[in-house]
This record gives structure tokens, C-alpha cells and sequence, in this order.
């Protein structure tokens, strides 16, 4: 068997990214994805958004995953657990506008449990075209994922701060 290496996107801590390795090994679920063929599900390093995602409530399980051969790209990938079908591009929205902090309820984050601010980790979603000048990310619904107990929710920003369909192909164009 073929070992496919990935990372699998633990938490942020002081502006760094940890990273654990995720490995086809006996003791891991295998699924067949489409994006990345077959990869090991180690169940203790699921993120869960119990409510689901926008769109997808029933789409619960989720790994968050970046391909070790291109460790500069800056989109990582969303791969369902329960649809392996199913993976979404997504960013730091850091990346895209450095002021981004959008008030958040604390009502909103209670899916999560206990956390501390350094210990969230906040991405949004990338709409990718056949256009790629049309590219965009929706700042307006971000999903924030606790570190320490992989708790996930995406919530809805409440103000015309931020967009849908933020244009990001200029961002990427000057990097």
C-alpha cells in the first residue's frame, strides 16, 4: 500500500501553524476521496461542527488538510469525513485582509466549549471558478475551529463589514 503524507491542520499558537502528520496506517479509517484518493481518518483529530455547515448541515465530520508538496500555497482544504465526496477550499482570512476581526456574539460560539482566543482557529471558504480572475472568498461566514477539542461552527457575521463573494484574485496576483 502506498503511503499518502498530508497534514492534517491541528491549531494555531502565537501565529504559527502546528501541523501533525497524517499517515495510511493500520489502526486509521480509510476513506476514498476524490481530491486525495485514499487517506487514513484518525478519529481523535476530527473537527466536528456539531450544527453541520452552511448549506450542509448533515455534513458533520471534517479533516482540514494541506499537501505537504506545496507547503507555500496558502488555501487548505475542508475534506468531509461523511461524504467523502466532498471538500471545500479554505483560507485564513488573515491572508486576504490582515485587519479582518469581526464581532462576534459570544452566544454564536458556545458549540465550541472552553477556549481561549489563541487556541481558535478562524477560516473562510474560497470560491475557485473556471475564471480564476472571478475567485473569491466569503468573509462573511467564517468558520472558526477550536485547537484543543476540534469543536467547529460556522457562524453568519451580523453587519455589511464583509462580503459573500470578496474578490481575491488581485490579493493573490501581488503575493
Amino acid at each position: 500500500m502506498q503511503a499518502h503524507i498530508f497534514h492534517l491542520l491541528c491549531l494555531r499558537l502565537e501565529g504559527k501553524y502546528k501541523y501533525f502528520h497524517l499517515r495510511l496506517v493500520q489502526n486509521m479509517k480509510l476513506i476514498q476521496t476524490k481530491l486525495f484518493g485514499e487517506i487514513g481518518v484518525d478519529p481523535e483529530k476530527l473537527i466536528v461542527f456539531e450544527e453541520g455547515i452552511i448549506g450542509f448541515d448533515f455534513l458533520k465530520q471534517f479533516l482540514l488538510i494541506t499537501d505537504e508538496e506545496n507547503s507555500e500555497s496558502s488555501i487548505s482544504w475542508l475534506q468531509s469525513v461523511d461524504e467523502p465526496n466532498f471538500a471545500m477550499p479554505v483560507m485564513d482570512p488573515l491572508l486576504i485582509d490582515e485587519g479582518y476581526n469581526p464581532v462576534v456574539e459570544d452566544e454564536l460560539l458556545k458549540t465550541l466549549g472552553d477556549f481561549q482566543d489563541e487556541n481558535l482557529l478562524v477560516m473562510v471558504t474560497v470560491s475557485v471558478p473556471s475564471q480564476l480572475e472571478n475567485m473569491t472568498a466569503n468573509m462573511k461566514a467564517p468558520m472558526i475551529i477550536n485547537g484543543v477539542n476540534r469543536r467547529a461552527c460556522q457562524i453568519i457575521i451580523d453587519n455589511d463589514e464583509y462580503q459573500v463573494k470578496y474578490p481575491i484574485y488581485e490579493i493573490f496576483k501581488e503575493k
